[in-house]
C-alpha cells in the first residue's frame, strides 16, 4: 500500500514538473493547465509571477530599503519575536525546519531554526533582507500568503522558481487586530513534507497568538515596546541617519549632515580618541581649520546628545552599532553572506574626506574580494545584483564559466559580458 501511494505521489510530481516547464516556456497558458495536477491557487500565482517578469531560473533579490537592523527594530512584529521563537522556532529547530518572519512587502526579517537547514536554504537566498514577495521570486508560501492575505501551503514543483522546488513551505499572514492592516506573515520551511493539517494548524495558532500578543501590548501602552541601541546608518544612501530610542522606547531617526556622519565614522574607528587637529586632517588634508571642527562637534552633540562624545581628545563614550561596523565584523568572521546582507552600498558615497575615501575603498574591496574568493555562487549572484557589482566583468565571467549554473543563467551572464564589453571596451 505504501509503495502504491509513493508511486502515485511520484507520478503527480512528474506531471506537475512537466506542466510547470510547459507553462514557463509558453507552451500552455493558465486556462490550459491540467486542474487535476495544478491547484487553482498555484496556477493563478504562476500567472501573476509570469506577468511580473519573474525569472524561473532566478534567485530572490535583495529588498530595496534601509538598514536591516533598523527595519527589524521598527517593525510591528518585533515585539512578538519571543512568542514566535517559543511556539515555532523551538519546534522547528528539532525538526530540520526553519521558521521565517516576513514583512508585508515580502522582505525576510528573521530566519531561524535548524542550523543545517538554514545553511541549505541560504543557498537560494532565503536569508534576512531578501525579497520573497511574488514579485521577487514568484510563487512561494510567504509571498503568496501576503498576496492573497490567507494561509497558503506550497510544495515542491508548485514553486515558480526552480531553485525553490526542492522545498516545501507553509505561511500564514498576520494582521493588526486594531484596524485589520496586514503587517506580515509567518512561515515554516523544510525539505520534508509540510502539507499535513497539523503543520498548518501550528503556524495558524502561532499567528493568532502573535496577533493577540500585539493587541495586548497596544492596550498596555508604549512603555512595553522594545528598545534598540544607538545605531549609525552610513552605507549606500546620500542621507546618513542616527537611530536611537527615547525614554518611552520609541525609535527616533535623525538625518545627519555629511560632516557629522564622517566624524562619527572616524571616531568609531579611533576608540583612543582624536584631537581637533588630527580630525581636521582626516576630514580634509589641506583646508579645514581645527576651529571649524570644534564648532561641528558642538553642533553634533546637540544632534545626538552630549553624553555620546567626550572632548580632549574627542572620543565616543558609548558603543555605537552601525551598518558599516557590522559589515566589517562579518568580513573579519569570514561570513560572506552576512557581509552582503549588511552592505547596502558604498560608505558615505558623497564624502570627499581622504580618510573616508580610504575606508570606503577598504570596505568595497573587502566585500568584493570575499565574494570572488568564496566560490559561493549565491553570494556572487547577490553581488552582481548590486549597483557596484552590476558591471563587474570578473564576476560575470566567473558565473558564465561555472559548470554549476543552468544554461539559461549562463546565457544571461554571456549577455551581460557582451554589454559590458560594448560599453567599456
Amino acid at each position: 500500500m505504501a509503495t502504491a501511494k509513493s508511486a502515485v505521489r511520484r507520478n503527480l510530481t512528474e506531471s506537475l514538473r512537466a506542466l510547470h516547464e510547459r507553462f514557463v516556456t509558453g507552451v500552455v497558458t493558465v486556462p490550459e493547465l491540467d486542474v487535476s495536477a495544478v491547484r487553482p491557487v498555484v496556477a493563478q500565482s504562476w500567472q501573476r509571477s509570469l506577468a511580473e517578469g519573474v525569472d524561473p531560473e532566478g534567485y530572490a533579490p535583495q529588498a530595496n530599503g534601509g538598514d536591516l537592523q533598523v527595519l527589524r527594530g521598527t517593525h510591528p512584529l518585533a515585539p512578538a519575536m519571543p512568542v514566535i521563537r517559543q511556539l515555532l522556532v523551538e519546534p522547528a529547530s528539532s525538526s530540520d525546519l526553519v521558521a521565517a518572519v516576513i514583512a508585508a512587502d515580502g522582505t525576510l526579517l528573521w530566519v531561524e531554526g535548524d542550523r543545517n537547514t538554514y545553511r541549505r536554504v541560504a543557498a537560494m537566498n532565503f536569508v534576512p533582507g531578501a525579497d520573497w514577495s511574488e514579485r521577487g521570486i514568484g510563487t512561494n508560501a510567504p509571498g503568496t500568503a501576503l498576496a492573497l492575505e490567507r494561509a497558503v501551503q506550497i510544495s515542491g514543483c508548485e514553486h515558480f522558481a526552480r531553485i525553490v522546488q526542492p522545498w516545501n513551505c507553509v505561511a500564514v499572514p498576520v494582521h493588526n487586530r486594531y484596524g485589520g492592516a496586514l503587517i506580515g506573515a509567518i512561515d515554516l520551511t523544510g525539505s520534508k513534507k509540510l502539507t499535513s493539517p497539523q503543520t498548518l494548524a501550528l503556524v495558524r495558532a502561532t499567528a493568532v497568538a502573535v496577533e493577540n500578543h500585539l493587541e495586548l501590548l497596544r492596550l498596555a501602552g508604549p512603555s512595553t515596546q522594545p528598545t534598540v541601541s544607538p545605531r549609525l546608518i552610513v552605507l549606500g544612501s546620500d542621507r546618513s541617519r542616527w537611530a536611537v530610542t527615547d525614554e518611552h522606547g520609541h525609535l527616533q531617526l535623525s538625518t545627519l549632515t555629511g560632516r557629522h556622519a564622517e566624524i562619527l565614522v572616524l571616531l568609531s574607528q579611533h576608540p583612543e580618541g582624536l584631537t581637533a587637529d588630527h580630525l581636521a586632517m582626516l576630514l580634509d588634508e589641506k583646508d579645514l581649520d581645527p576651529v571649524t571642527v570644534r564648532a561641528e562637534m558642538s553642533r553634533l552633540r546637540k544632534t545626538i546628545g552630549a553624553d555620546f562624545i567626550e572632548s580632549r581628545p574627542y572620543r565616543l563614550l558609548k558603543p555605537i552599532a552601525s551598518d558599516f561596523g557590522d559589515t566589517l565584523a562579518a568580513l573579519d568572521a569570514g561570513d560572506v553572506e552576512a557581509a552582503l546582507s549588511h552592505y547596502c552600498g558604498p560608505l558615505l558615497p558623497r564624502s570627499v574626506s581622504p580618510a573616508i575615501a580610504r575606508l570606503r575603498m577598504q570596505l568595497s574591496t573587502g566585500v568584493r574580494g570575499a565574494v570572488m574568493s568564496s566560490g559561493n555562487l549565491t553570494a556572487l549572484r547577490r553581488w552582481l545584483d548590486t549597483r557596484e557589482g552590476q558591471d563587474d566583468r570578473d564576476g560575470w565571467l566567473i558565473l558564465h564559466d561555472s559548470s554549476r549554473v543552468s544554461p539559461v543563467i549562463g546565457a544571461g551572464a554571456a549577455g551581460r559580458l557582451a554589454g559590458i564589453d560594448l560599453e567599456f571596451g
